[in-house]
């Protein structure tokens, strides 16, 4: 089989290629190009990130590993797309006084649609493509539907940021490292003699300040209280997320977080940290995996962020085709325009697009 691998230089990706080379697959490397040189950097340029001006470094180190490995390799340029479908709604979501999540939408959008499309226009041929995420794809016979299933390295996990792929997708894509554990693929590289086996992973979508992309001119606004009181001022809402504790340079007896946005008075709502609690959430945008969508209660789990448990719900249906998921166990920081993902026995059902907590 011929197999198309997403590398990114680092370990995962580096050695998904040559496990399904030992495998017997003939093997092709590329690389998504999606840096925008217009942007004007103020991170730290030795801080390692998916969108970042340190791309030539591991276009570099994946061009290096292929070479080692023998197989064919190439740079496919996905940076206009990227910059239409993910850097285009981070900037509009910050600016509604909602918190996006880039590395959903680049997986929906460019992982697994632009750069598989991109390469076979260029004329690349292949069966399969695979990535280095921690997640698992089979298909069930009963349901005749494909499934995301949890890695089995459960800090590692992935599938919270791949609720959004289509069925379409899930058909041919590969992801082998679901079956291991980070450790396990350290100690594959180590094997392989890959030199990348020790390389520090990915730490975030961008490693600068958020104003690097959204280019916003300072707004001033108010931090205020759910009571009104008006507590100081701050640059523009932009600059926080529903949860955040630091920043804001306010005195006050105990810890004050954010509790959500007034975007029409430019305000950031502010509370203690039992405010900030919720029994639940109205999602929209819903895409579905193993379920081909819901039409009455569900008993699951569900995930509002991707380093968190699944923890027990209630999932039900809306009139309008919104869902609106209760929790078991009162959540904190529910974000606007963040993901809530609903699992049972590890499988994804599906996902939604956060619009209010409850």
């Amino acid at each position: 089989m011929r197999v198309l691998v997403g590398m990114s230089g680092g370990v995962d990706s580096s050695t998904v290629a040559r496990l399904l080379q030992e495998q017997g697959h003939e093997v092709i490397g590329a690389t998504m190009s999606i840096w925008d040189k217009n942007t004007k950097f103020s991170g730290d340029i030795r801080a390692d990130s998916c969108f970042s001006p340190h791309e030539e470094q591991d276009v570099a180190a994946a061009k290096e590993i292929c070479a080692q490995l023998g197989i064919p390799y190439y740079v496919l340029d996905c940076s206009a797309r990227y910059k239409q479908m993910v850097l285009e709604n981070f900037k509009s979501e910050y600016k509604a006084g909602r918190t996006p999540n880039p590395c959903v939408m680049c997986n929906s959008y460019i992982k697994f649609n632009a750069l598989p499309e991109e390469a076979r226009a260029q004329g690349i041929e292949f069966d399969k493509f695979a990535t280095g995420h921690y997640a698992q794809i089979s298909f069930n016979e009963t349901t005749g539907r494909y499934e995301i299933k949890r890695g089995v390295d459960h800090t590692k996990d992935q599938s919270y940021f791949l609720y959004r792929l289509n069925q379409e997708q899930l058909s041919r894509v590969m992801m082998p490292l679901g079956a291991y554990t980070k450790k396990e693929v350290r100690q594959l590289a180590l094997g392989y003699g890959l030199q990348v086996a020790d390389k520090p992973d990915s730490q975030d979508f961008y490693s600068g300040d958020i104003n690097d992309i959204l280019q916003n001119e300072p707004q001033i606004g108010n931090f205020v209280t759910t009571d009104g009181r008006v507590l100081g001022q701050h640059q523009g809402i932009w600059n926080y997320t529903v949860g955040q504790r630091r920043g804001m340079g306010i005195a006050a007896e105990r810890p004050l977080y954010v509790l959500g946005f007034n975007k029409d008075k430019n305000e950031v709502i502010v509370g203690f940290e039992e405010e900030c609690e919720r029994s639940g959430l109205v999602a929209a945008e819903w895409c579905w995996s193993a379920l081909e969508g819901l039409d009455k209660p569900l008993e699951c789990e569900a995930k509002i962020r991707s380093s968190q448990q699944p923890t027990a719900v209630v999932a039900t249906p809306l009139p309008d085709g919104k869902i609106e998921v209760k929790f078991y166990n009162r959540q904190k920081a529910i974000a606007a325009g963040q993901s809530v993902v609903l699992y049972q026995n590890d499988i994804v059902l599906g996902g939604g697009i956060i619009e209010s907590s409850i």
